[in-house]
């Protein structure tokens, strides 16, 4: 046994020797470099924001109410309804408005009827005046000559008076005639007004939002029957926390982001409500909307409101690439590429948030080529 063991390590030496020859051929493949391009992690400054959540609301709403009571008769319009400026919305019943102007139309034709009867007693009256004037003159020129006794002058005088003081009554009635003839002419136009109010009608063209009465329902003074908002022009109401109220200013820009509408616009604050909410320590800011097609009141939108700044580390967004749900970087070191695993955050522009992986000054590779992998040769060309 001792005399084999020569003869089989022998073996394995051969056997040892025949293998080694492909590895020295495949260690003689050497790959090229892949020329790459970097670009440093920096520190930015990093705006923050608030988001905060608001809602759609129109800018000119009406409430669309009756002037008198009376009971409901038709309604024309529906919930979601567009209606132009005076389009008739509701009419109420008129009974009593019809029989008030037939009432007030009557008195004034019956006070108007009396206008002859009172001028035929001034012109009456003022003749009567000019008898008992030529009378009371002759009578007078007789006195004067002793010719007429005083009782005559005097009788003379009398009617002479009770002739003005008739014409002066007259005309008195004829005044009071006047009064009654104007007040029958604006209780005509109050009928006419009030007869008006029966039929309701839109202030302005718009959609109606809501609709709240029938027919048969009885309307009253300023209770709420439609409400109308004007289309085109509407507004985000946010409420917004009192410790970023001196960085809202009026007439900034703030980015609002309509979700059913998936949309983003940039809005302008046009007002800020100077209470603050006690219980939830918020106020009120009105964003301006831009003209958006199918918006509608009662719609949420989030508004991104500035709040300070902070440093950051970001890099290009180029020096990051994605496989499954790994973000990648590659750093080189000593002519080798190495991955980089990372977080990334919020991205802006062509630069991304680096939540962790990177370090501030440390070099990437930007863009990333398609064949550079972790470990191979990479050449860095500046």
């Amino acid at each position: 046994m001792k005399k084999m063991l020569p003869v089989v390590g022998m073996v394995l030496l051969a056997a040892c020797g025949h293998k080694e020859e492909p590895a020295k051929k495949g260690a003689a493949v050497v790959l090229a470099p892949v020329p790459v391009q970097v670009a440093k992690v920096a520190a930015a400054e990093w705006p923050t924001a608030r988001e905060v959540v608001g809602t759609v609301r129109a800018r000119n709403t009406a409430s669309v109410s009756s002037r008198i009571m009376a009971y409901v008769r038709e309604v024309r319009v529906s919930q979601g309804d567009v209606v132009r400026a005076g389009q008739v919305l509701v009419t109420l019943d008129s009974k009593d408005l019809d029989t008030a102007q037939r009432q007030a139309l009557e008195g004034q034709r019956e006070a108007q009827s009396a206008e002859a009867e009172v001028e035929s007693a001034i012109r009456a009256a003022k003749a009567q005046r000019e008898l008992a004037q030529v009378t009371f003159d002759r009578m007078k020129g007789l006195f004067e000559k002793k010719s007429i006794s005083n009782q005559e002058f005097d009788e003379a005088q009398a009617r002479l008076r009770l002739a003005q003081a008739n014409v002066e009554m007259a005309e008195a009635k004829r005044k009071q005639l006047d009064a009654r003839i104007a007040q029958a002419k604006e209780q005509v136009q109050i009928a006419g007004i009030q007869q008006g109010y029966a039929q309701i009608t839109a202030p302005f063209a718009g959609v109606v939002s809501e609709k709240r009465v029938e027919p048969g329902n009885l309307a009253t003074p300023g209770a709420p029957l439609l409400l109308i908002e004007q289309v085109g022009s509407y507004r985000l109401e946010t409420p917004l926390d009192e410790s970023l109220l001196p960085s809202v200013k009026r007439g900034m820009a703030v980015e609002v982001r309509l979700e059913a509408l998936d949309k983003t616009v940039r809005a302008t604050v046009s007002e800020i409500v100077p209470a603050i909410d006690a219980a939830t320590r918020t106020v009120t800011v009105k964003l301006e909307l831009p003209g958006v097609g199918n918006l509608r009141s009662g719609m949420s939108g989030r508004a991104s409101f500035g709040a300070g700044a902070e440093q950051v580390v970001v890099t290009p967004v180029a020096a990051v690439r994605s496989e499954g749900s790994l973000q990648l970087a590659f750093v080189v070191d000593g002519g080798v590429a190495r991955t980089r695993m990372v977080t990334l955050g919020e991205r802006r522009g062509d630069v991304v948030r680096v939540l962790s992986g990177l370090k501030v000054g440390e070099e990437v590779v930007s863009p990333i080529p398609g064949d550079l992998r972790d470990g191979g040769r990479a050449e860095v060309r500046r």
